[in-house]
């Protein structure tokens, strides 16, 4: 049962993908191509940088309508879902929080959407945590923007990514994150800790064939779990926790054509080097956790919010599940969200 644990995770998280090549980055989109309806109270502009390592990151800037530039703004980061995009949730997020009075832009990591980087749909810790940075670095270079007032956001997996950044970039004054996932943890000790040595063991055998593979044919390998379309059902036979990404990515909720998971290898990086290892070293500097009642998940931000040191909340948002806090805005709360950043972004 353990061995079984891990391995639909592994797939579910890092092979959504058929077989790809190493193609270039994907062609900017000028049209409004969002899961969600554009807000008449913000201004949004596509915008292109590059981080540390030379990636262009591509990501939506959002500000409000009746901005004056010659002031001086708080501004937040924005990271989408492990499986998303800018498109999706994070730019729900962004857009909202722009309503609010901040500066707000939602990204794509490296390797993914219309960002740069090459193998395509390729993900690792170090790059996905610098990624972060890399929008603080453009954030703060505008006339706009408070530098001493920035904080970030990270749903899902980049809820890992955004507290990780913080460990050593004290730009970041606040983090919150919403559904968080630690996909280094998933990854290494599987669904609620159940992997084995043995399982493990036999994964990473897996993964050492796979790069041969990788290697003599030029191309990543995954599989394809979730459309290239939308589609109208939910698959029969799917486990509760893929039904429900399923509802998100695989249906008209949440389908993007620039979402879906990670190539195969990738899990090998997240196994090696854990995420959020020095999470109390961001105290003083607050870390929000919100979580939904239901969430299959809530098990990540519970036990990061006991290694946190202060100041800390853990915020649990009743009837909602995991991916409620993707797209619901009904659910997610955003009352919240403006006041704690309103109240430690000064």
């Amino acid at each position: 049962m353990k061995h079984t644990k891990i391995s639909w995770l592994t797939v579910l998280l890092f092979s959504l993908f058929s077989v790809t090549s190493f193609g270039a980055t994907k062609k900017l989109t000028t049209k409004w191509d969002k899961t969600f309806v554009k807000s008449t109270k913000v201004n949004h502009q596509k915008v292109t940088f590059q981080n540390r390592y030379g990636i262009t990151l591509v990501g939506d800037l959002y500000t409000p309508k009746d901005m004056d530039k010659n002031k001086k703004y708080p501004a937040l980061v924005v990271g989408p879902p492990f499986g998303g995009v800018k498109e999706q949730g994070a730019g729900i997020y962004a857009q909202t929080m722009a309503e609010r009075g901040f500066v707000a832009m939602a990204f794509d990591p490296s390797f993914r959407g219309e960002s740069g980087g090459e193998p395509r749909n390729m993900s690792t810790p170090d790059i996905y945590v610098e990624d972060f940075s890399a929008v603080v670095d453009y954030l703060g270079t505008r006339t706009y923007v408070d530098r001493e007032k920035i904080g970030a956001i990270g749903i899902c997996g980049s809820g890992g990514f955004a507290i990780t950044a913080a460990q050593v970039d004290m730009r970041i004054k606040a983090v919150a994150t919403a559904s968080m996932y630690d996909i280094s943890r998933v990854m290494r000790y599987g669904w609620m800790d159940s992997s084995t040595d043995e399982s493990r063991n036999q994964m990473l055998t897996g993964l050492g064939e796979q790069r041969w593979k990788n290697f003599e044919t030029g191309k990543t390998l995954g599989h394809d779990l979730f459309p290239k379309k939308v589609s109208a059902v939910i698959p029969e036979g799917l486990d509760p926790i893929t039904k429900e990404f399923f509802e998100y990515y695989g249906m008209k909720r949440g389908f993007h054509p620039n979402a879906g998971m990670h190539a195969n290898t990738s899990s090998i990086a997240f196994i090696n080097f854990p995420l959020m290892a020095y999470i109390e070293k961001i105290s003083p500097r607050p870390i929000l956790f919100v979580i939904g009642e239901n969430a299959h998940s809530r098990y990540f931000s519970e036990d990061a919010y006991k290694k946190a040191g202060e100041a800390k909340e853990l915020y649990i948002v009743p009837n909602a599940n995991h991916i409620d806090l993707y797209d619901d805005t009904t659910k997610i709360p955003f009352d919240k969200l403006e006041s704690f950043f309103k109240t430690n972004l000064k």
